[in-house]
């Protein structure tokens, strides 16, 4: 992890995460909406920020395995916070994020490579 000493409740960067499938809705949105609309440009994201060290914890308990991190030196120019604002293709196209919640986005994705252990392939 990048830093430990930002200004959040556990020093470490807040990032604003999205499950794929998230992403994948929105973009099919557009592309409905896009005879009808014009060409746009979307933020997208969950409108929800969770700390590196947030992400770490959440997937040692959703997996139940132990995930070892380090702390290393921040990177020139990360900032502490990036949270995005999805509120225009939630208002033009209706869309909303179906994984909210960090607890949905790594719990989906922990279900997915726990069954394919191996990858897409197997």
């Amino acid at each position: 992890i990048f830093g430990g000493d930002y200004p959040t409740k556990d020093g470490t960067c807040v990032r604003d995460y999205i499950h794929i499938v998230d992403l994948a809705q929105a973009h099919i949105l557009a592309l409905q909406a896009l005879d009808r609309l014009g060409a746009r440009h979307y933020n997208l994201g969950n409108g929800n920020g969770f700390t590196n060290l947030e992400v770490v914890q959440t997937a040692r308990r959703i997996s139940g395995h132990p995930i070892p991190h380090e702390i290393g030196p921040r990177r020139p120019g990360d900032p502490a916070i990036l949270i995005a604002s999805s509120e225009k293709i939630r208002q033009e196209l209706g869309w909303t994020p179906r994984y909210p919640t960090l607890d949905d986005i790594v719990g989906s994705a922990w279900e997915w490579h726990r069954r394919h252990p191996h990858g897409y392939g197997h």
